[in-house]
């Protein structure tokens, strides 16, 4: 199976390709978000780094601006390595290291997503060789191999969440921060058992309104799993009030879940509908 190296240029992509740089599998993906003026220079690096371990090489570009989110970068970038993943029958590899799942798992918790919100980077489309690592085994690692690599200057801007949050825990000790470390992978692992459990008792895309007869929690997991089907995620509030609507709204009548998809609500059960699908029901 072919693996899709997310290759910014930064010094954690650089250390996953150099480590992966034998492996014949392995595609090197280099993603342009069109935010800095030098962002160019990024893919010309990553271009030059696969041409010297004899690695195919793929760009995609957008011109999101300066002004540009967090979410609307990751989701730009996401959806061209997943494409590459498609197209090549292969999977996504991504470097990130404990230090990101600390933070990850922080910014989470501040977004109110409750206790999944410590089971951050758990996408299983998604491989993370370096998720063992902390940031400075990997500036070890570059230091030893005299590996070069590009900064990123974003990375020092106050306007994203990531960065404060980063910046936040410059001052927590190391052994706190592996206690975080370790309860996110012990959450990550209660999140797949409870994802295994759901899928089994769920096999079609006609849910049972029965839902409203279980525990609040449980009825929110439910749900949760089902939306993460079509691409939804929604903080715990969100949910909430989706399974309140599915529990008290008469046959027929429409939840908006987001602009692209409803909850529509039938006498027995309930349905996941595209929007169109939904307004021409």
């Amino acid at each position: 199976m072919k693996k899709i190296l997310a290759v910014s240029g930064g010094i954690d992509s650089v250390v996953m390709l150099h480590l992966l740089k034998d492996d014949p599998d392995v595609i090197v993906a280099h993603f342009d978000h069109g935010i800095r003026p030098s962002s160019a220079d990024d893919a010309v690096f990553v271009g030059r780094l696969a041409k010297k371990y004899h690695k195919p090489f793929f760009v995609g570009s957008a011109h999101l601006g300066a002004n540009a989110s967090e979410e609307m970068a990751r989701r730009a970038r996401y959806d061209f390595l997943f494409g590459l993943a498609e197209r090549f029958d292969g999977r996504v590899y991504t470097a990130h290291h404990s230090d990101d799942l600390v933070e990850s798992a922080v910014i989470n918790i501040l977004r109110g997503t409750g206790w999944r919100g410590l089971a951050a980077l758990n996408d299983k489309r998604i491989v993370r060789p370096l998720l063992d690592w902390s940031k400075s085994d990997i500036y070890e690692y570059a230091t030893k191999n005299d590996l070069h690599f590009r900064l990123d200057q974003t990375n020092s801007d106050d306007k994203y969440l990531r960065n404060r949050v980063r910046e936040s825990l410059r001052d927590a000790s190391a052994e706190q921060k592996k206690k975080l470390s370790e309860l996110a992978f012990r959450q990550r692992t209660i999140a797949n058992e409870i994802d295994d459990l759901i899928s089994d008792l769920i096999k079609k895309n006609i849910y049972s309104k029965n839902i409203m007869s279980i525990d609040d929690d449980v009825a929110q997991e439910i749900l949760r799993f089902l939306l993460a089907r079509v691409g939804i995620s929604q903080t715990r509030p969100q949910l909430g009030r989706a399974v309140e609507a599915i529990r008290s709204y008469a046959p027929n009548k429409k939840f908006p879940l987001n602009k692209d998809y409803y909850i529509k609500v039938g006498r027995y059960n309930f349905y996941i509908e595209p929007a169109k699908i939904a307004t021409e029901a």
